[in-house]
Formats: C-alpha cells, sequence, structure tokens
C-alpha cells in the first residue's frame, strides 16, 4: 500500500467515525475543539482579528472580540457538521437545511432555463451540496469546486459533496462542462462561491467590500451572460445550532443584458448585508484582503 492510499484510508476511518457520531456528542466535541483552536493552536488568530477589525471599524474591540470569539465556535461546528455528510439521510438534511423559494427557480427549470446560484464560504456552504433533492428531477444540479492539494482528502471531499445527487465540477473544467450540458440540451443549475481573492496578476477588476477596496472574480458573471443564464443569490441563514434556511433570491429579470461588473457588484452587495447580520458566519481565517485596500 502506497502513502496516499494509507493516507486515504486513515482519513475515510476518521470521517466515518466522526460522521456516525450523534450531534449532541458531536456539538459536545466542537466546544472542546474551540478551546483548543483559539486558546492553544490559537489558529489564524491574527488574520481573523486584522479582518474583522478592518471589515468592521465601527466596531469597539470588546464588540470585535465577541465576534471573533463567535466565528471559532461557528467554524469548529461547520467542520464537524460538514463530516456528517458522510451518512446523514436525505430526509435529516432536508430538514436541517430548508431551501426557500424553491419554486421560483424549479419554474426557471422547467421552461428549460438554467440557473447559476451565486453563493460565498458563508454558512455552511458544504451543505449547500444538498441543494438537487430540492430542484425539479432530471435537472442536472452542479457545483464548482477548487481541487485539493492532498489527493486523500480530495477524493474524500468529493464522495461527500456529491452523495445528495450534486456533479462537482473541477473550476478549471467549467467552461467545457457547462458547453458540453448545452450541446446535450440540459437543463442545470450551478453553484458558483465567487468571493475567494484573484491571485495578483489577475485583480483587474475592485469592488467596494466590506470597508476595502477589493479585487473580486468575475468569472461567474461572464458565464451566466455567455450561456444566458438566469442569476440567483444563495441567501444561508443559521436559524439554530445545526440548522439553516438558505433563500434563493433573483437578482435581476435579465442579467445578460447588465453593465459589465454590475452582476457581480449586486453579488457582493448581497454578501456583504448577510455577513453584517451575522458575521460569524463568514470564513474569517481566509487572508480575503491580501491584495486589498482599506477604505479608512
Amino acid at each position: 500500500m502506497n502513502t496516499a492510499e494509507a493516507s486515504f484510508r486513515l482519513l475515510r476511518f476518521i470521517l466515518r467515525l466522526l460522521a456516525h457520531t450523534p450531534f449532541r456528542v458531536l456539538y459536545a466535541l466542537s466546544d472542546g475543539m474551540f478551546y483548543l483552536l483559539y486558546y492553544v493552536v490559537r489558529y489564524r488568530r491574527k488574520v481573523v482579528r486584522r479582518n474583522l477589525t478592518e471589515s468592521f471599524p465601527d466596531k469597539t474591540l470588546h464588540e470585535i472580540k465577541h465576534t471573533e470569539k463567535a466565528f471559532y465556535r461557528f467554524f469548529t461546528d461547520m467542520t464537524l457538521e460538514s463530516c456528517k455528510l458522510a451518512t446523514i439521510s436525505k430526509e435529516e438534511i432536508r430538514r436541517r437545511m430548508e431551501f426557500r423559494n424553491v419554486e421560483e427557480v424549479n419554474s426557471m427549470l422547467r421552461r428549460g432555463r438554467s440557473v447559476a446560484v451565486y453563493l460565498g464560504h458563508y454558512g455552511n456552504w458544504e451543505w449547500v451540496s444538498s441543494m438537487p433533492l430540492w430542484l425539479e428531477q432530471g435537472t442536472v444540479g452542479a457545483q464548482i469546486y477548487h481541487k485539493l492539494r492532498n489527493e486523500a482528502m480530495d477524493r474524500l471531499m468529493l464522495h461527500i459533496r456529491e452523495r445528495m445527487g450534486a456533479v462537482s465540477v473541477d473550476m478549471h473544467k467549467t467552461a467545457r462542462y457547462i458547453t458540453t450540458l448545452a450541446a446535450e440540451h440540459k437543463v442545470c443549475t450551478i453553484g458558483f462561491i465567487a468571493d475567494q481573492s484573484p491571485r495578483l496578476k489577475e485583480s483587474r477588476h475592485f469592488l467596494h467590500f466590506l470597508n476595502h477596496n477589493t479585487p473580486v472574480l468575475t468569472g461567474t458573471e461572464k458565464i451566466i451572460k455567455h450561456y444566458g443564464f438566469e442569476a440567483f443569490y444563495l441567501d444561508v441563514r443559521r436559524t439554530r445550532r445545526g440548522f439553516y434556511t438558505a433563500e434563493f433570491v433573483k437578482m435581476h429579470d435579465e442579467p445578460r443584458f447588465l453593465p459589465d461588473f454590475e452582476l457581480t457588484a449586486l453579488y457582493f452587495k448581497h454578501l456583504e448585508q448577510a455577513i453584517t447580520r451575522q458575521p460569524e458566519l463568514y470564513l474569517w481565517t481566509h487572508n480575503r484582503f491580501k491584495h486589498a485596500t482599506k477604505l479608512d
């Protein structure tokens, strides 16, 4: 057995162990992980503090620390919740991740209109892979993903992300995949996590986002316009521990005819509103503003 296969089997064993753990025990474990990650390991504490302080200049240090701790508590919850995707039933995930305004999306799919869904690293984005359970039967539900460097972890994540019927598409093969669907006259709903920071040499368009002049990715907008997709934003809320709602919000009636970059600006406006509402649900450990400049 080679090293890669051994790593895969070990990770799969750990994943299955966590996946079969009852939620109440999982959250007790998460509470312990929070203290370890926040107080002992201090995982990316400087990055999180800087991101929060720069993004919310009007908040006091006490408020920043409160949000910071709330984020780490959610972060450990979400990490362990994601493991449950390996075993959770369709009925249970539908109960815990409730999609709303689904009929508006399904009516478009029935009319042969494909749909692009903007979302961010906000809430439990891994559980969003259960979206196909709510969509019109006979249509394709897909999600664009960034391949992980660790091959064993990548295999495991692909497995759990596709258990609920979603197709995972390597981000570098997005255009080819959508072109193939179009040629085969297949109607689809595709989720795009579009809030990552572009590489410095690819930072061509900037928007005001969370008190920063921020470089943004515009590929999703280009795909929507080129293929004539309908455009929705997925507004995620955490209602209580282990329970979420995800509402499809139509972004524009005719996204193809919007001026360049306006659809991207609408997406970041929606995302900023969500982050302001429940800031602890955003992925603050990501060095999102490494190529951005603070506005004040």
